[in-house]
């Protein structure tokens, strides 16, 4: 006799379905040599099986399978990202890498996963956000071709493109330089000089002057209409860091998508995780301007609040300001 439990088991599509359990199961990859493991925690059985794409995961036989928590290696490959149907006799789940491995980047994320406040989530493999591309090796460029990136979108100005010019993989057909320069408008500040609470203010200034300012929004409002078109997706959008500005645009597509404030902030926050080491010695021989290269609730937040006090809710602002056909959006980019 085949239990209840042992029937629910079955998979031949990739879905999320059943009790939650994205949060039962993480992907992890190496940066440096892109080798994969699977974090597991439950106490259940459990199948894990994989594809290259969300499309052709492959269910005749599952790439790791057990009972209970642990850590285990995964015999995928290591040139192209791998996408994972996970099951359990409870509910199923999507997953891949949050965190890209990219040996010559840091911030470099996948917005797929991420849960909704009406249950569903984010769709894996459309949206990516990224700290510089200057430095990524052939391996990063190979790896993200596989993805594969269509579009990408660059926040930095003018100056920070020439100098330091991106690197991109084969499979992107075009580049937006949709330069963003907060900083140029708190040049008047003399930044260097300022103290760190100072310095805390400052941010909190720039975080207010990216959703209010003309030039940036305008900026944001062609970035969102890329994203509303299906031919430029895949897509990867970043600045430098991949945090301040690349971090309100990433910000306000979670919120187009009903993605809850606690949930966006979050997000935003792990960007001190995914740095760490990459600012290091800078921040040592400056430390009063260690702000400038971390993120901190405040500094969103007054974005946030900012959108809220002029639009009312951030939705509005979405819709009435940046153009955004909210339905449409989610119907795009959700499961």
């Amino acid at each position: 006799m085949i239990s209840c439990k042992d029937s629910n088991m079955k998979a031949d599509k990739a879905q999320y379905s059943g009790k939650d359990v994205s949060g039962e199961a993480f992907i992890i990859r190496n940066k440096d040599d892109k080798s994969a493991i699977v974090r597991i925690q439950t106490a259940d059985k459990w199948l894990l099986y994989s594809g290259t794409s969300i499309d052709n995961i492959d269910f005749s036989k599952p790439v790791a399978e057990g009972r209970g928590s642990g850590i285990f290696p995964l015999n995928v490959p290591d040139s192209v990202r791998s996408y994972f149907q996970f099951v359990t006799p409870e509910g199923k789940a999507i997953l891949a890498e949050r965190h890209l491995p990219m040996e010559g980047g840091y911030n470099f994320r996948d917005l797929g996963g991420i849960k909704t406040t009406d249950g569903k989530f984010v769709k894996w493999g459309k949206i990516f956000r990224s700290d510089d591309l200057h430095n990524l090796t052939d391996g990063d460029l190979r790896y993200l071709s596989s993805i594969p990136l269509v579009s990408i979108v660059d926040f930095r100005s003018p100056d920070e493109i020439k100098r330091s010019p991106d690197k991109f993989p084969s499979s992107v057909s075009k580049d937006y330089a949709y330069s963003i320069t907060p900083g140029n408008l708190l040049a008047a500040k003399s930044l260097a000089n300022l103290k760190e609470a100072q310095m805390d203010s400052a941010m909190m200034d720039m975080n207010r002057i990216l959703v209010t300012d003309s030039a940036c929004v305008n900026r944001y409002k062609d970035f969102f209409t890329l994203l509303q078109q299906e031919k430029e997706v895949p897509l990867m959008f970043h600045c430098s860091a991949g945090k301040d500005r690349t971090g309100m645009g990433a910000a306000l597509i979670l919120f187009a998508l009903g993605v809850d404030e606690n949930t966006i902030i979050e997000d935003y926050l792990s960007s001190n995780i995914y740095l760490d080491g990459k600012y290091a010695q800078y921040i040592a021989q400056n430390p009063n301007l260690k702000p400038l290269f971390e993120v901190k609730k405040e500094f969103i937040q007054a974005g946030i609040d900012e959108i809220k006090k002029e639009h009312g809710t951030v939705e509005n602002y979405l819709t009435n300001v940046l153009g955004v056909d909210i339905q449409k959006f989610r119907e795009r980019y959700l499961y």
